[in-house]
């Protein structure tokens, strides 16, 4: 009889060890909660009731996802929304007392987007927010006004000390410091820069000694002292303040405004030459260099230390904001629109780390033409099994065509407006599904969609949750699926999504490919893929590939 158990045991570790090799990772799939079981709602009601004491806009949101798709007339479920829906009422409210407008917005589109019964007065308070935000928030209501002499532009730029200490070189101690540039946007000396200039400041990783200065061009023998009011990693964005008046403040202009070709001014401390003017052209638009949004291609002369400084037209309004260089190619220099920072100065001006939300899914622009019904709008490709996307309803194949009642036409509508919100908010999404080949007809329907703290790596969340088969859609552009029941690392390719990496590998629907290993590096901002494969574009030979992806694309939302 033990024996028996014995070998029992053995089999049930050895089917265990199998399910195991064909996840990418060790934690248990997500399966969708059935709404009609007496105790699933028992239970999902226990959680909501523990998620409102620290988290009440999330325990609102699963609420009402309880109400919509329990099908049954719960009094317990009704409750349960109704006590969440309070507890997010009177949070409103007590932030309107205390002036935290911004909060008091998060909590009201939360509130209009699970249908919660407001009265006229509140329903009608987004415009009183709206105005009361941009009444509080520095470099909003700069006029434009007529150009000014170059001097004053270049007094409105300072350039960034940052002290890093004392670098010790071969038993020599040397200063240490990086320098970079930024520029005034309000009176009261609120100034603009990049993340990346004062990383060291903020970078609960940094571990050794950091202080911020600034010097003006009046003064270029004085540092004077600033802080770090708020900062942005994912946009490479720093709002920085000063106790000192603005000689200069430059108006926010709109970048939508320029053309390829039109000439701009670039004004920062290249190599530490404080208060350089160079020139140039907008040389393109729309490249996909961050991860929430496109951005501005200029040939004026950028080097280090140009960094987080202006990019003016020739009336003097900021037009972007210097970020990238690539130095060993003449010309070759980026800018971040100044849309995005004017997006963000609310958030940013409200102090800290600035963290975005994501929905956990991967997606692009719906290909729309003559011969397609749908409306244009983002196609979702992959949901990550667990994330908000997927529990509110989202499928694979829909098409999201508005947030708010705002008009999604593509990845980059739907960031930018992702910018202006924080997450733990919920947002009504549009949804277009397509009609099936299985005669499904199309449909349209109202979904609301939870705001995650998008992972500094989202590529790498999914690695973690999803079986490595459906992973690589959204890592590498293709879709696996097991080959045979005996090899758990055999597939065969059924999709790939055209320009990914899978696709410019030279990969084609029906390729069997082996996955022979996966490696992540400490970093976890990329992964490497070790495949056997015979692909059907190099006449099927056998051969050995090597492919690797990061972890973060403008595709993940």
């Amino acid at each position: 009889m033990n024996k028996r158990l014995g070998l029992v045991f053995q089999l049930a570790i050895f089917f265990l060890l199998i399910l195991a090799g064909c996840r990418s990772t060790s934690q248990d799939e997500f399966v969708p909660l059935d709404y009609t079981e007496a105790d699933v709602i028992q239970n999902e009601i226990s959680i909501i009731t523990k998620l409102l004491e620290t988290e009440s806009v999330q325990a609102l949101w699963r609420a009402s996802l309880l109400q919509r798709n329990s099908f049954v007339d719960h009094e317990a479920i009704a409750q349960v929304l109704e006590l969440c829906g309070q507890k997010v009422l009177q949070q409103y409210h007590a932030a309107l007392d205390s002036r935290k407008y911004l909060e008091a917005r998060r909590l009201l589109w939360s509130l209009e987007a699970v249908d919660y019964p407001l009265d006229e007065v509140i329903e009608n308070h987004h415009q009183q927010l709206d105005e009361k935000i941009a009444a509080t928030v520095p470099g909003y209501g700069v006029a434009q006004d007529a150009p000014h002499p170059v001097a004053d532009y270049i007094r409105g730029t300072v350039t960034i000390w940052v002290d890093l200490g004392i670098q010790v070189s071969r038993g020599l101690g040397y200063a240490n410091r990086a320098i970079g540039s930024g520029f005034f946007i309000d009176k009261k000396g609120y100034i603009i820069t990049n993340y990346h200039v004062i990383q060291p400041e903020v970078d609960p990783e940094y571990e050794g000694y950091s202080r911020i200065y600034i010097k003006l061009s009046s003064d270029p023998e004085t540092r004077i002292p600033a802080k770090v009011v708020g900062w942005d990693p994912l946009l490479d964005l720093a709002l920085l303040k000063t106790e000192i008046d603005a000689p200069y403040v430059f108006p926010l202009g709109s970048s939508q405004d320029l053309d390829v070709g039109q000439r701009i001014y670039a004004i920062g401390s290249p190599a530490g030459l404080e208060w350089t003017l160079t020139s140039g052209i907008v040389s393109a638009k729309g490249r996909r260099l961050l991860a929430m949004g496109p951005v501005m291609q200029i040939d004026a002369a950028i080097n280090s230390g140009n960094s987080g400084g202006p990019i003016i037209d020739e009336k003097g309004n900021v037009e972007a904001i210097v970020f990238a260089g690539m130095l060993e190619y003449e010309g070759l220099n980026f800018a971040i629109p100044v849309e995005y920072l004017k997006s963000q100065l609310p958030i940013l001006a409200a102090g800290g780390l600035r963290e975005h939300g994501w929905i956990g899914a991967f997606g692009k622009d719906n290909p729309v033409n003559q011969f397609s019904d749908p409306p244009q709008g983002l196609l979702v490709q992959y949901l990550m099994p667990g994330g908000s996307g997927q529990r509110a309803g989202l499928k694979k194949g829909d098409v999201i065509t508005a947030v708010n009642g705002i008009a999604v036409t593509g990845i980059d509508d739907f960031h930018n407006i992702l910018k202006t919100m924080v997450p733990e908010t919920i947002v009504t999404l549009s949804v277009f599904s397509p009609a099936t080949a299985d005669e499904v007809p199309s449909s349209e329907r109202l979904l609301s969609v939870y705001l995650e703290k998008r992972p500094k790596q989202p590529g790498y969340e999914i690695y973690q949750r999803d079986l490595i088969s459906n992973a690589f859609l959204p890592i590498f552009g293709m879709e696996l699926q097991s080959a045979t029941a005996k090899n758990k690392k055999s597939y065969t390719v059924v999709s790939v999504l055209p320009g990914e990496i899978a696709d410019e590998s030279g990969f084609s629907v029906h390729d069997p490919v082996d996955i022979i290993k996966i490696e992540v590096p400490k970093t976890k901002d990329a992964l490497y893929a070790q495949l056997y494969t015979k692909k059907r574009k190099n006449g099927y030979f056998e051969v050995s590939i090597g492919v690797a992806a990061p972890l973060d694309s403008p595709f993940y939302f």
